[in-house]
């Protein structure tokens, strides 16, 4: 089996950047299907364009624009990508970079696919940063990837203990349906719990408020469409589920600190 080393992923390379112990790559895809191989570090794949399956021994995910997943070293697994550009986002992470910062391996062992929205979009300010090109991105970057490591390994560590089943339903339910105009009733009533319950304990399990959370996954929704040319702001906006363009530029800049059309520069290759 072929083991993959720092910087190297199948496709064109548009550009590589390595920061002390840290290597971003950004990669169009240009194989049909990508035998069984492992990669020499930790990494995140982001799926910034297209689309692509990735399989592993024990499931096969299927990743659309927007679309995270996380590798422990030396995992084994294989890529099917169909007709049509795709374009992946690594972020690769050296032992050396994990044993400078005393991180532990143990809790993220095997292959992931991370869903938090507010994972997804540290993810894309991590792309914005290496665009940035000043001397404060390495340092951003870190901070960054430290945060987006620890929501992971909370992600992990809660899903282990022992969780009400509405937590798992309402996460599904907000995903497929987050551009819908929903009533914290008529949630509760899907979920068979009490409005206040689920007003009460939401923030327990997500460690955000409901709405944030709806918010979060359109934002992270509209930052997957960006690079979409063809697809107006309103466009955009409309089929993420906010009133109309002026509503979205507002809670877009609102996470991420900059406008959409600002952050669409960034994107676009």
């Amino acid at each position: 089996m072929k083991t993959l080393k720092t910087g190297q992923f199948y496709g064109n390379t548009n550009e590589i950047i390595h920061l002390n112990g840290i290597t971003l790559t950004d990669t169009a895809y240009t194989h049909d299907k990508v035998d069984w191989h492992h990669h020499e570090n930790a990494y995140f794949t982001f799926i910034l364009e297209g689309s692509l399956l990735e399989g592993n021994k024990k499931e096969i995910y299927r990743c659309s624009a927007g679309s995270l997943l996380f590798h422990n070293w030396q995992e084994a697994h294989y890529n099917i990508k169909p007709k049509g550009f795709t374009r992946g986002f690594h972020v690769e992470l050296e032992h050396t970079w994990f044993n400078s910062l005393d991180i532990k391996l143990d809790a993220i062992q095997g292959s992931i696919h991370i869903m938090n929205p507010k994972s997804k979009i540290l993810l894309y300010r991590i792309f914005k940063e290496t665009k940035a090109n000043d001397n404060t991105s390495y340092l951003a970057i870190q901070a960054l990837l430290l945060e987006t490591i620890a929501q992971m390994v909370g992600d992990l560590e809660a899903a282990h203990r022992k969780t009400p089943s509405w937590v798992f339903k309402i996460r599904d339910i907000l995903h497929d349906t987050f551009s819908e105009n929903w009533t914290l009733e008529i949630l509760a009533q899907s979920l068979e719990i009490h409005p206040v319950h689920l007003s009460r304990d939401f923030s327990k399990h997500f460690h955000c408020t409901l709405g944030n959370y709806i918010r979060s996954i359109k934002i992270q929704r509209a930052l997957a469409l960006l690079p979409d040319k063809n697809l107006s702001l309103t466009d955009i906006a409309l089929a993420c589920g906010f009133a109309d363009q002026s509503h979205f530029i507002r809670c877009f800049k609102a996470t991420n600190n900059i406008t959409p059309s600002h952050f669409r520069k960034f994107l676009l290759r």
